[in-house]
C-alpha cells in the first residue's frame, strides 16, 4: 500500500515535552478533513509521518502538562472502567443468573453481594483514585 500524500494540516498539538507526536487535523486525498494523531511509534505508513512532522515544521501549540486534576479525572475514569469490567465480567453474570444464584450457598450469596457492593463503592473510598483498596473476589 502506497502512503497517502498529504500537503495541508490544521490545529497541531503537542503531546508530548519533545514534540514528536501531535493531535492535528489533516486534509486527506479522500477523506477530506480528519482528526490525526501523529505518534512516531506506528508502523502504520497509511500515512508518512516523517513527511507530515516535517510538514508542521514549527507549526504547532505547544505541548502543555496535565494539571492535577485532569491526571485524577482521567485516573478516576480508569478506576471506574476497570471496575465495570469486574461487574460485568464476573459479578453481574452470577447475581442476575437465577439459576446459578439459587445454587449459591446462604454465605456465598452473602459474600458475593458484598463483594458486588464493596465493588460499587470503590469511589467513595478515601484516596480514591490514587489509592484503592479493591476488595477480594469471593472463592
Amino acid at each position: 500500500m502506497t502512503s497517502k500524500t498529504i500537503s495541508e494540516f490544521r490545529n497541531a498539538q503537542s503531546l508530548n515535552v519533545e514534540n514528536t507526536m501531535f493531535d492535528l487535523e489533516l486534509l486527506h486525498p479522500d477523506h477530506g478533513w480528519i482528526p490525526y494523531t501523529l505518534n512516531p511509534d506506528d508502523a502504520d505508513m497509511t500515512i508518512n509521518n516523517d513527511d507530515l512532522r516535517a510538514l508542521i515544521g514549527s507549526e504547532y501549540a505547544e505541548y502543555v502538562a496535565p494539571t492535577q486534576s485532569e491526571l485524577d479525572n482521567i485516573a478516576a475514569h480508569d478506576a471506574r472502567v476497570e471496575r465495570d469490567l469486574i461487574l460485568a465480567n464476573d459479578v453481574d453474570p452470577l447475581v442476575s443468573n437465577p439459576l446459578r444464584w439459587g445454587d449459591l450457598s446462604e454465605d456465598k450469596r452473602l459474600e458475593w453481594s458484598q463483594y458486588r457492593s464493596d465493588l460499587l463503592n470503590v469511589p467513595q473510598q478515601s484516596g480514591f483514585p490514587s489509592a484503592i483498596n479493591w476488595p477480594n473476589k469471593p472463592a
